[in-house]
């Protein structure tokens, strides 16, 4: 009776399993699972974000470990672990392929946990290997489960461009440079066919996928020996700021190339005078800013030329740290220093803090446009607070002291082209000052405060203007200020306005009319104006004119009159009366 029991209890439940069925069910069954959606999604939400691999790493144990439970798939017990392979007759369901997958994502988020690590502490390199290992066999595995013909065909390639992927970042990070080549082609490949046939909204994941792909394309025919993908990868370094294990080899290339090419500069020439460049430190900086033109221009977005600019800025400090260490060490530069007079340390030294200042000037009013766009209370973005005017009056307050130690550099009054330029800029800087501390007052209805100011603007601009009229190629600069004053024009008239109809004002004081029931901006209707009259026409040529004479035609009518003509009278010339 017990064994019947058992058997009983064991078709009972295998009649719920989830891994068996009638034949005919599993022939119908067709799995899906968007597996590059699904990684993208929970790599997002778990840690990824803000780069926490360990967090994620975490996430996906948790994953494993219930759907585990819930499909009664437990390896084992508490005691000892005995894995359960996954085969094709086990395909019941979506969740029997997101195993691999969670297993796949826990051993690469634990590879590129160490892989941070493993910058301090250089065993660890070692061990994040063996992780890649694992988590590319477990992809490997993914794709082997997602050939069975219970699995749909887009599943399929997600999984070859997964497994792919996987197996080319193993090689990548073990230098076999070739294999990972390839295998990289062949994810971008499939993930580029699929972009293509699928509708616009799902092509997202798949284009930036292929976007992560393509410098690890370009570095590996590098190390292969194709010279060319050099420039390619410096000009991906700045669109795409790469990270994670491709971004610490690009940096390395980037450093490895501006030294071979910073070994050239030997000299700088600035004001009239050429020095040499001895420092290893300030010849990287100067070839990092004789490059930052093309960098800027490369930059996809305002975030990555503020990272431009940050970064010159830091080298630029290190190298003027060099600079200052060394002067304090030279003798003759030090007895140069207390004579008033400038060594060539000491005028490299000017050359970078002029360098420094213009730099800042210019992330300055990078930062100033970008506030400008957001000033408007429509204008937040991804959920910040719109700007207010007092966020561009303090940038142009730090703008404007940049300006004036340009100004204070010894030097600089020597070129009378930069000094009306610098002249020129500060006062540009002061109207624009002005301009926000106006529209400042205005927010909070002080209105004569905010008059004044506009008007203390358009003096400042025009000012400036008239100093830009005359140098060359500040056509962008006059346009930009032509724009600001005919602002200030129309917020002043507006303030105005508002001043008028907010404060009460006498006869005495203002030429508008008041009343009772607010202010007369205008007299309506108008006022009477003296206008020329209709002209009159005189006929000046009757006076010469002479007439026939009619008594002949009166003679002739007196000389017809009779009875008759009474009688005729009496009807006609009586019945008028």
């Amino acid at each position: 009776m017990a064994a019947e029991r058992n058997q009983t209890s064991g078709d009972q439940n295998s009649d719920v399993s989830p891994q068996e069925g009638t034949e005919e069910e599993q022939n119908k069954l067709v799995l899906t699972l968007e597996i590059l959606q699904t990684i993208k999604d929970a790599q997002q939400t778990h840690g990824l974000r803000h780069g926490d691999y360990q967090r994620y790493r975490g996430y996906c144990a948790r994953r494993l470990r219930r759907l585990r439970k819930g499909l009664h798939f437990t390896c084992g017990n508490r005691h000892k672990f005995q894995r359960k392979p996954i085969t094709e007759e086990l395909l019941s369901e979506q969740r029997f392929l997101l195993m691999p997958l969670m297993e796949a994502e826990r051993a690469w988020s634990y590879a590129m946990q160490l892989k941070q690590e493993a910058n301090t502490e250089h065993r660890k390199q070692f061990h994040m290997v063996s992780r890649m290992k694992k988590a590319a066999g477990h992809a490997a595995t993914l794709a082997k489960l997602c050939d069975s013909d219970k699995v749909d065909a887009r599943t399929k390639l997600e999984a070859q461009a997964y497994s792919a992927w996987m197996q080319g970042s193993l090689e990548f990070e073990v230098q076999l440079w070739e294999a990972a080549l390839n295998h990289f082609k062949e994810a971008k490949t499939i993930y580029e066919k699929l972009s293509s046939a699928l509708p616009e909204d799902a092509r997202m994941v798949y284009d930036l996928r292929v976007e992560d792909i393509k410098p690890s394309i370009r570095y590996c025919a590098y190390n292969i020996g194709d010279q060319s993908a050099m420039e390619d990868l410096l000009q991906m370094r700045v669109k795409s700021g790469a990270q994670g294990m491709l971004g610490d080899k690009l940096d390395e290339l980037v450093a490895q190339t501006r030294e071979k090419q910073a070994a050239t500069i030997s000299e700088v020439s600035w004001q009239g005078r050429t020095v040499s460049v001895k420092q290893e430190q300030v010849r990287l900086f100067l070839l990092s800013y004789q490059e930052s033109s093309t960098d800027l221009q490369a930059a996809p977005d305002t975030n990555s030329k503020l990272e431009v600019y940050e970064k010159l800025l830091m080298d630029c400090k290190d190298a003027m740290q060099v600079l200052r260490a060394e002067i304090r060490e030279d003798p003759s530069a030090r007895a140069a220093q207390a004579e008033g007079k400038m060594s060539q340390l000491g005028y490299l030294l000017t050359y970078l803090t002029y360098i420094r200042n213009t730099i800042t000037i210019e992330r300055n009013l990078l930062m100033a446009e970008t506030v400008k766009a957001s000033l408007s209370p429509g204008a937040a973005v991804d959920g910040r607070r719109a700007a207010k005017p007092q966020d561009l009056v303090r940038l142009y307050d730090i703008i404007l002291q940049n300006v004036e130690e340009l100004r204070q550099l010894p030097g600089i009054h020597d070129d009378a082209t930069m000094a009306q330029n610098l002249e020129a800029q500060s006062d540009a800087c002061k109207a624009y000052r002005s301009f926000y501390i106006a529209k400042s007052y205005a927010v909070g209805q002080k209105w004569k405060e905010a008059v004044a100011l506009y008007d203390q603007a358009l003096v400042q601009g025009k000012t400036a203007l008239g100093l830009y009229a005359s140098l060359p190629d500040s056509a962008e600069r006059i346009a930009e200020l032509d724009g600001m004053v005919a602002e200030v024009h129309a917020n002043k008239s507006s303030a105005h306005a508002s001043c008028i109809l907010d404060s009460p004002t006498s006869p005495d004081e203002q030429d508008l009319v008041l009343n009772d029931t607010g202010a007369n901006m205008v007299t309506f209707p108008p006022n009477f104006q003296p206008i020329p009259c209709k002209p009159l026409f005189f006929d000046l040529a009757l006076n010469h004119v002479e007439f026939p004479s009619l008594q002949d035609r009166l003679a002739e009518q007196k000389k017809g009159g009779g009875i008759a003509n009474m009688v005729k009278g009496w009807f006609w010339g009586g019945g008028n009366k």
